[in-house]
């Protein structure tokens, strides 16, 4: 990262870390965080599929809703919130008034609050956004926090030593604990599509925590260039690449966050459109595409149809170290969406063969019950 660069991006709680175990660090949503540590990407991703990786995730923005917000909150979202437990985790979508998605996040209800994590890129929108539908509702970025996510199979039993009632955790749930003195929050989630948890600790807490956890055996540092190769692999989208707010829940193959009651009575913006897209169909589709060959193609790279027509665009691409070949994810005309379809994908100016296929390329491999 160049000394301008540096100067110019906001450091975590972890950063003097990241530096100390060789993270290679690059500005990312304006924050200062490590692309990779000297095991490599690759190794990074195969230690997190099979074992278990660190993040550093402080960059995510954690907001708190004060007061009984469920309802109001529940205007501005697609999920069922006012229903949902305290405790429970819920991901949905901010929506727009023609359906786009402002952001996708994860919400938490408690007894006295409501609980957000949503992206680095979008804090500043989502909150003056918030702030300016919920006015009888404080909203707070709780930015004396930071926020660890300890992923793969081997998480649980990790954290376990330091935190025993972990392992009787729900998928989707949160709980306070202590991980040795520091009181955190916790909750069995992540973007990996492995089993592992997200930890909340204030920021004064997180490196001491941190080493805690990678001095055990299982766990190795891993930077943003295997998060981004993990959460292809299992189908999940970037806000910004394959989400955004010209982009609606139908189109991004994210229908199933609409919750029951909201496909029946609506009540979020952007409502109409969307309903009538989850019941009569879109013009354009997320899809996953599976390669041919060894090469990868990135977002923006054009997508044709057997007869070389224009049919899409790639919005997230790459290799995918579990499969050994590059897979990518794209919006295609609903008449190409099915999976079986061939496809061609023009990369610097080569045809590269590619097929339509269902969404994970990679199995989940989530934990329902503790």
């Amino acid at each position: 990262m160049s000394s301008e660069d540096a100067a110019a991006a906001t450091r975590t709680p972890l950063y003097d870390l990241h530096v100390a175990l060789g993270g290679r660090m690059v500005p990312f949503a304006g924050y200062a965080l490590p692309v990779h540590y000297p095991l490599g990407i690759l190794a990074e991703h195969l230690q997190a599929r099979s074992k278990a990786v660190l993040f550093d995730v402080s960059h995510m923005g954690q907001v708190r809703i004060d007061g009984d917000a469920g309802a109001a909150l529940e205007t501005l979202v697609v999920a069922d919130v006012t229903g949902l437990p305290a405790g429970k985790l819920k991901y949905t979508l901010l929506t727009n008034e023609a359906g786009g998605i402002i952001d996708d996040l994860m919400l938490t209800p408690s007894g006295t609050h409501v609980s957000l994590v949503v992206n680095a890129s979008r804090k500043a929108v989502d909150i003056a956004h918030l702030q300016r539908h919920l006015p009888g509702h404080e909203v707070r970025l709780l930015d004396d926090l930071a926020l660890l996510a300890l992923q793969g199979p081997a998480a649980a039993a990790v954290l376990a030593r330091f935190a025993p009632a972990v392992s009787l955790m729900m998928f989707m749930s949160s709980e306070i604990l202590r991980i040795g003195d520091v009181r955190c929050t916790i909750s069995r989630s992540g973007y990996t599509g492995e089993d592992g948890f997200e930890i909340s600790c204030p920021a004064q807490e997180a490196p001491e925590l941190a080493r805690m956890l990678l001095a055990e055996p299982e766990v190795a540092p891993a930077g943003l260039g295997a998060r981004d190769t993990l959460r292809l692999e299992a189908g999940l989208c970037l806000w910004g690449n394959d989400i955004d707010e010209t982009t609606t829940p139908v189109e991004a193959a994210l229908g199933w966050t609409i919750g029951k009651r909201r496909r029946q009575q609506g009540g979020f913006p952007g409502d109409e459109t969307v309903l009538r897209q989850l019941f009569a169909g879109a013009e354009r589709r997320r899809v996953g595409i599976r390669l041919e060959g060894r090469a990868p193609a990135r977002a923006g790279t054009p997508i044709q149809n057997a007869d070389g027509k224009p049919i899409g665009t790639v919005t997230s691409g790459g290799y995918a170290p579990s499969l050994a070949a590059p897979v990518a994810m794209g919006y295609v005309s609903i008449a190409s969406a099915a999976p079986g379809t061939p496809v061609s994908l023009l990369v610097r100016g080569k045809n590269l063969a590619g097929e339509v296929v269902p969404l994970p390329f990679v199995p989940h491999r989530y934990v329902k019950h503790g």
